[in-house]
């Protein structure tokens, strides 16, 4: 039987770790915490990410990356964007030739603004690469709801082998070979959603949220297609589907932020009460940075910028969208 690595033992990793051991693949769940690893083989519970889940018994889960990821046909890192680098230059000794390395993470390297799967290719220049995204919160995945995603390659073979090997009876995979797309709309969105969380936040309701969202997918769309994507990518599940789950959830650790940035909360206090990884911020400077290269205007993502970053107050975020000059809709 083929086995699978999965790096990053947070909610998403621990996720699609359990979503694989229990359809009887070959799987193997890294954490670099040797003390989180034991106690989770021993419990078979991640009880910081997933409480009261029961993790797969068929689970092999461990903290040397060696015996991870040695004789893995495929490597799927689930570890945030910012240690995204680093963990793929960790595990890359020990990569088979040929292997199918993916990125299960949504956002860019800060640095340099590459999307993960270019940083993972750079990585590991004789390994296939591809890509998983969608609208699927870890906490829902982990209890068997019923979830849609998409799985993204370049090479349509490699992304129907990773729809045939996550597809399940509550988890249906769609293949797509826009990987720019894919990856693009997964790590947006999560903007976008800091913006309807501020709106949130102040107390304005479903029109300023709907808004926000519409007018969203269309500057993730815009900006997309600059940088390469296929405009009906953005209508699909990693696009205006992402967009809906996270901006609408509370699971969405983006969406609690723009809460309580709304609520006049400084942005490192409301990092630190939403306690985990949140994405859309880092996001948010790497997207005004490439709109500005390639020419196009992303109001939402300045006006998140400007409150996250600028010190502006969250209703001049709001006044400034709906001052704008007049425009007809659209991109």
């Amino acid at each position: 039987m083929a086995k699978t690595a999965v790096i990053g033992m947070g909610g998403w990793g621990t996720a699609l770790a359990s979503l694989l051991a229990a359809a009887g693949r070959e799987t193997v769940l890294w954490g670099r915490d040797a003390a989180k690893a034991a106690r989770l083989a021993e419990t078979r519970e991640n009880a910081e990410y997933l409480p009261g889940v029961s993790i797969p018994g068929g689970l092999s889960v461990t903290s040397d990356l060696g015996a991870a990821v040695s004789g893995a046909e495929t490597v799927i890192c689930a570890v945030p964007s910012r240690g995204f680098r680093a963990a793929v230059r960790a595990f890359a000794p020990y990569v088979a030739g040929g292997a199918l390395v993916v990125s299960a993470s949504k956002g860019f390297e800060e640095d340099t603004l590459k999307r993960l799967s270019i940083v993972a290719a750079e990585e590991l220049p004789k390994a296939r690469i591809a890509c998983l995204s969608g609208p699927g919160h870890a906490e829902e995945v982990a209890r068997g709801g019923p979830t849609a995603y998409v799985a993204a390659s370049p090479v349509v073979a490699d992304a129907e082998f990773l729809q045939e090997l996550l597809s399940g009876p509550a988890f249906r995979v769609y293949a797509n070979t826009d990987i720019t797309g894919v990856e693009l709309g997964g790590a947006l969105k999560n903007v976008v959603a800091l913006a309807t969380g501020m709106s949130d936040g102040m107390g304005y309701g479903d029109n300023a949220r709907a808004a926000l969202m519409t007018r969203g997918i269309a500057e993730i769309a815009r900006l997309g297609v600059a940088l390469g994507a296929k405009p009906e990518t953005f209508s699909g599940l990693s696009g205006i589907g992402d967009l809906i789950v996270t901006c609408a959830s509370m699971h969405s650790r983006n969406r609690r932020a723009g809460i309580l940035l709304g609520q006049g909360v400084p942005l490192a206090e409301a990092l630190a009460a939403v306690h985990s990884t949140v994405e859309g911020v880092v996001t948010a400077r790497s997207a005004l940075t490439l709109a500005r290269e390639h020419g196009v205007e992303t109001p939402i993502i300045s006006a998140v910028c400007g409150v996250a970053f600028g010190g502006r107050p969250p209703r001049d975020m709001v006044d400034s969208l709906m001052n704008r000059d007049r425009k007809r809709e659209g991109w």
